[in-house]
């Protein structure tokens, strides 16, 4: 595969992550596809937690022995599959682990999830979302595996696999989709199940706020739709929200297939978790895009697993930023 990325100081790191990603992707692809339609019906989460737990393993793992020193801030650990009755659980955990890595164990797959314990902020360390957005996991929509590294306070590596983003946002997922990208090195993406060549991914250029096209989650509980709406309405927008789950809405628009991502606070206490954000960040900034909070704040990643500093998170194509930030200003969107 071309590495455009070949002669940069962290090139090991992102070449260490993808392959760690792409592991991951095929796992909870193998997983999502065994869902019977039945389980959403009886609320059974069964299957993403077999693909969380085996995703967090692999990528624990390859982390593990390439950069022993490195703490990983991950949303797993081992604990409740050691509890007496979830032996089923963890079984399955080990079988789709040894799928992708036959020597393993149990012992090795609980050790290797639990990697990701760490919780406070260290001068180099990585974060990971195994799986992020369980609701569209089960849906078998979009979904993402998030990895970033964050050196210094500053997100230098991230990778974000898409299993389920194909070459379109509308159309069929075919072998997936990785982004990646490296601080002041650009962004790309590749398929996740077959070889290819990286191709550069850019931003939007629609700078008239009126033509943007919003994406935001599915679920209302994760951010304000009403506000949402509210924006959308003062900025005369004429196209409707593309809803869709997990980090996926950042490869959205890296990819220019929207400007905007809206994840608006519902109150003043809840902070967000960095891995549910570490990896589209830095996407799409080096796609040219702009992230911050409501304020027009950077997201502060020293702060531990939150972004404590933080209220919401705001995510351009960077050509409407401003607008989006004076439009929040003006409702008193986060005004509690």
């Amino acid at each position: 595969m071309n590495r455009p990325w070949a002669d940069h100081a962290l090139a090991h790191e992102l070449d260490i992550a993808l392959a760690a990603v792409r592991e991951a992707g095929l796992l909870c692809r193998s997983v999502q596809d065994l869902i019977d339609p039945g389980t959403l019906q009886k609320e059974d989460k069964s299957p993403v937690t077999v693909a969380d737990f085996g995703s967090q393993a692999l990528i624990c793992r390859a982390l593990g022995e390439v950069f022993p020193e490195d703490p990983v801030i991950g949303e797993e650990d081992s604990a409740d599959l050691r509890q007496a009755g979830n032996e089923p659980t963890l079984e399955q955990v080990v079988g789709h682990v040894r799928t992708q890595r036959p020597e393993a164990n149990t012992d090795d797959v609980c050790r290797w999830i639990d990697r990701g314990g760490a919780k406070e902020y260290s001068p180099r360390f990585w974060t990971l979302d195994p799986i992020d957005g369980t609701k569209g996991f089960l849906r078998k929509m979009q979904y993402a595996i998030s990895l970033a590294l964050i050196v210094e306070g500053r997100i230098e590596v991230a990778v974000l696999g898409c299993p389920n983003l194909g070459p379109a946002l509308i159309g069929d997922r075919g072998a997936g989709t990785i982004l990646f990208a490296i601080r002041g090195a650009g962004a790309w993406q590749v398929p996740m199940t077959e070889e290819g060549s990286p191709t550069p991914v850019k931003a939007s250029g629609q700078g008239d706020a009126t033509q943007i096209r919003f994406c935001e989650s599915v679920e209302s509980a994760h951010s304000s739709h009403g506000d949402s709406a509210r924006i959308a309405g003062q900025l005369a927008i004429v196209a409707e929200p593309a809803r869709l789950d997990s980090q996926t809405k950042y490869a959205v628009v890296a990819r220019g297939e929207a400007e905007a991502y809206l994840r608006l606070p519902r109150d003043n206490k809840y902070r967000e978790k960095i891995w549910d954000h570490a990896g589209g960040v830095l996407v799409v900034l080096e796609a040219g895009g702009r992230v911050t909070d409501i304020n027009g704040k950077d997201l502060d990643f020293t702060q531990g697993y939150t972004l404590r500093n933080n209220l919401g998170v705001i995510v351009t194509n960077g050509l409407v930023h401003d607008a989006v930030l004076e439009t929040i200003k003006d409702l008193g969107v986060g005004q509690f």
